[in-house]
């Protein structure tokens, strides 16, 4: 580590890490420190028995941007991916996302024109025409059925409330595609890093001076002064000590469990729909990878849907009125440190990023700073 920075990176994640590779590369002196002992932030992966696992969760890197799928091959090689996800409601499976095979597995019909027909006709019954909770708007979408059987309980685990007290505004689409087709995305390009997301972070972290399991807020004045600039992609109401409140999160536990059998569901995701289910999903992460090793035990992730607690992993930034201007006053504050101090990654921008979108909005803040 040397005496002194051009830039102090707050977090290893992958925001953090495409920030610092293009400084670093464009001739800026970087450090990076990171809270966790371990480099990845969301997006980590461990090796368990030849087998990935995904430790926060599933993730599958998608885009239609090409400068972001190069960028992202200069430093890991991917393998297609076709995220086909199932959903359980009380023993019975459905596709995702709701598509033909959906619709005939819920009313037998065939083709576009009978699922449209039925659809229309659910909508028509209950005649809702200005939702004021999302439960309105959900039926007002897609129809009872789909709504009481694929979104309702899910949602309710998600968001820890009942459909009828949420804001119509959480759901403002859902899409519904008279196809056979089960891929999830329909993005130009799918795919899963080999041998895990975390190794895509390591190579963009290469040559780069990272220190971990660094509690930055608690020691902000010892490691500020290493730098003439500092990036933070933390939480932002944590770095002035939540002094003007908390911004609020919705939180996921995530119990990974091994299993002495070599398959458990035979999909790599599967969304558990019923509300009396406790868990939103689980993950059987071999199904992941093509290359994966015949093995006689599997990893699964159970997704456990919570609110946010300090300590916890903050997930989804509960996006409303309030919220937005306590964070805009946090903002306001970053604008009077002492040095120039910019916001990034999902937790400093109080967003929620695909991957893609997280690289492209590194790449292009990086551009910025570059320019000064």
């Amino acid at each position: 580590m040397k005496s002194h920075y051009d830039f102090l990176i707050v977090g290893a994640g992958l925001s953090g890490a495409v920030l610092a590779r293009q400084l670093s590369d464009a001739g800026r002196s970087v450090l990076v420190v990171e809270q966790k002992d371990r480099i990845g932030g969301q997006v980590a992966t461990s090796l368990r028995e030849g087998i990935v696992v995904h430790d926060y969760g599933p993730h599958i890197f998608h885009t239609s941007m090409e400068e972001v799928w190069k960028y992202v091959n200069r430093y890991a090689s991917f393998y297609s991916f076709i995220n086909a996800p199932l959903a359980c409601y009380k023993g019975e499976l459905y596709h995702m996302p709701f598509n033909m095979n959906t619709f005939y597995a819920l009313w037998g019909t065939k083709t576009g024109e009978e699922a449209r027909k039925k659809i229309e006709e659910e909508k028509a019954k209950e005649n809702v025409t200005s939702p004021s909770n999302l439960e309105e708007q959900a039926i007002a979408l897609v129809g009872r059925t789909i709504y009481e059987k694929l979104v309702k309980g899910y949602t309710e685990k998600q968001w820890g409330r009942p459909c009828n007290e949420l804001s119509p505004s959480i759901i403002k689409r859902l899409p519904l595609r008279f196809t056979y087709n089960n891929n999830y995305f329909t993005d130009t390009y799918s795919a899963e890093v080999k041998g895990g997301f975390s190794v895509l972070v390591e190579n963009l972290l290469k040559g780069i001076d990272v220190v971990l399991s660094t509690p930055y807020n608690k020691e902000r004045k010892k490691w500020d002064a290493l730098a003439d600039a500092i990036i933070y992609t933390g939480m932002v109401d944590e770095l002035y000590g939540c002094e003007l409140g908390r911004l609020e999160y919705r939180s996921l536990r995530f119990d990974v469990v091994r299993l002495n059998q070599p398959d458990f569901q035979s999909n790599a995701v599967v969304n558990y729909t019923d509300r009396d289910v406790p868990y939103t999903r689980i993950t059987e992460h071999r199904h992941f990878d093509p290359e994966c090793p015949n093995t006689t035990s599997t990893y699964l992730t159970y997704e456990y849907p919570s609110e946010y607690k300090e300590g916890a992993n903050a997930c989804y930034p509960i996006l409303d009125e309030k919220n937005a201007k306590l964070y805009s006053l946090y903002v306001e504050k970053t604008k009077k440190e002492s040095k120039p101090f910019y916001l990034a990654g999902r937790l400093g921008l109080y967003r929620y990023f695909d991957m893609d979108d997280a690289i492209k909005a590194a790449l292009d803040l990086s551009e910025e700073i570059l320019k000064k």
